[in-house]
């Protein structure tokens, strides 16, 4: 899977999923503090990952995990290790 699909899919499901307002995302976009996202969301995006990519997310990978930037950056390099 390429980059920008990742990156297409990823959008889409915090659209869909997560309800984010598609004018908050941007790459530059602080996971909690601008998109909102809580400790309950971030469960819902582990399974939510998992079950659109295939594999599980760890809680001490994502430590440093900021921006959405950040997280697509993680998700692209778990796609591209398995």
């Amino acid at each position: 899977m390429q980059n920008d699909e990742i990156i297409r899919k990823v959008n889409q499901l915090l659209i869909d999923e997560i309800e984010i307002d598609e004018n908050q995302i941007s790459p530059a976009a602080d996971l909690k503090k601008d998109l909102g996202i809580d400790s309950l969301d971030f469960v819902d995006l582990f399974v939510i990952i998992e079950n659109n990519f295939g594999f599980k997310m760890k809680a001490e990978e994502m430590a440093e995990v900021k921006s959405l930037d950040d997280f697509y950056q993680y998700i692209i390099a778990r796609v591209n290790r398995n």
